[in-house]
């Protein structure tokens, strides 16, 4: 189309839904309406199946992609060129193509798949890539075909007035389109799993918001702003992200006085579960989320998990719990946390952090240690030290 820039968006998983896909679909298209709003000019909508975007020539085409490939949803995209559903516009958009792959990329092999959408276009597939292969040879002596290794391939989806032909299909992250799948509380610390585990949890359509410890002045202020540095990361994907910022210090001195020293992790953790459930109950939350990886330290071994989960109700999602350190480290790189998770800045677990903490911890000795502490009274002084913090990516 004269001006604009054509994109087609797949939605890989969404299209799977039957007779919800167009709940999802139309889910989808209003987050990536959201995510491109900054941007004058931009069409999306449904059509047959697909998602087009349509975008002025002159924005940058790897912004935008960009932009569009972290909505959650989107499994391929493709930069594409319109033309009418005519054989004789279909054969001069291919030699009009496939002479700037020439010219650009020097290509010397091609194959051309064809896919007729419109079962009422007098030619089949099979009939169509033929004849656009042999146009495209004609035009251009030096290309030759190659159905096995190409260099290109030109893809052409013939539809019901208009068709689309185009040779890239670009990653995205696939999923679920956010606000799919209710609302989730992470429980975000300043290190390398918890961001992982939020951005998985997105991925398949949960909105979020998160609850951070901190033991001021034990733990930095910079240690807080790391935090907010990674939230602000994790909006790129997850949209608005808001921060519960929790002071555990009372709670961690108190069980410090009165507790056993190899069991204060593990108090420590269960006090943070519940304050965290309170917080989600409150923003109609329906779980709670956690950076845990089965057997990574003394508090997730499985007979900790489970004393953990003991002291709340609602669910408790732990998507890293069966990956292993180095999956988790490349994801991270992948969405770009990795870099300020490893900063050097202590987090609250480093305070009071027992020599030889409790791997395998009953709750019935759990239970008895409790009874030496004002939980109630623990947890209200917590949530009145409560600040509330919100990241937005500039791109959302």
């Amino acid at each position: 189309m004269e001006g604009k820039k054509t994109y087609l968006i797949r939605c890989g998983e969404v299209a799977l839904k039957r007779t919800n896909k167009p709940y999802f679909e139309r889910m989808l298209v209003e987050r990536l309406r959201f995510v491109t709003k900054s941007h004058k000019g931009i069409d999306i909508r449904r059509e047959d199946g697909l998602i087009v975007v349509r975008a002025p020539e002159a924005l940058d085409e790897k912004t935008l992609i960009k932009e569009m490939s972290r909505v959650f949803g989107v499994d391929t995209i493709s930069p594409a060129i319109e033309c009418p559903s005519d054989m004789d516009e279909l054969e001069a958009a291919s030699i009009a193509f496939m002479r700037q792959r020439i010219e650009t990329d020097g290509v010397k092999t091609f194959k051309v798949d064809a896919k007729r959408s419109d079962k009422t276009f007098p030619v089949t597939s099979p009939a169509i890539a033929s004849r656009i292969g042999e146009v495209v040879l004609d035009a251009f002596p030096e290309l030759s075909v190659d159905i096995h290794t190409p260099e290109r391939i030109l893809y052409l989806h013939v539809r019901r007035e208009r068709s689309f032909l185009f040779d890239e299909k670009i990653a995205a992250f696939g999923g679920l389109p956010l606000g799919t799948n209710g609302k989730g509380m992470v429980l975000l610390s300043g290190g390398i799993d918890s961001p992982v585990a939020a951005f998985l949890m997105a991925k398949r359509g949960m909105l979020l918001e998160a609850v951070h410890f901190h033991s001021y002045p034990y733990t930095s202020e910079r240690a807080l702003e790391k935090v907010k540095d990674l939230a602000f990361l994790l909006s790129a994907y997850c949209g608005k992200f808001k921060i519960h910022s929790i002071n555990l210090l009372p709670v961690q001195e108190a069980i410090a006085a009165n507790c056993p020293e190899d069991e204060m992790t593990i108090l420590v953790r269960r006090f943070m579960m519940r304050i965290a459930e309170i917080i989600a109950l409150e923003t109609d939350c329906m779980m709670l989320i956690t950076g845990e990886n089965l057997g990574q330290v003394a508090s997730q071994t499985a007979e900790a998990l489970v004393v953990t989960d003991h002291v709340v109700s609602m669910p408790v999602m732990r998507p890293l719990i069966a990956m292993d350190k180095v999956e988790i480290i490349e994801k991270a790189q992948e969405i770009g946390t990795f870099e300020t998770s490893i900063l050097p800045h202590e987090d609250c677990c480093t305070v009071f952090l027992p020599r030889h903490p409790k791997t395998r911890p009953r709750i019935s000795e759990i239970l008895e240690s409790e009874k030496k502490l004002d939980i109630d009274a623990l947890t209200t002084i917590a949530l009145e030290s409560r600040k509330v913090f919100v990241s937005t990516s500039t791109s959302r």
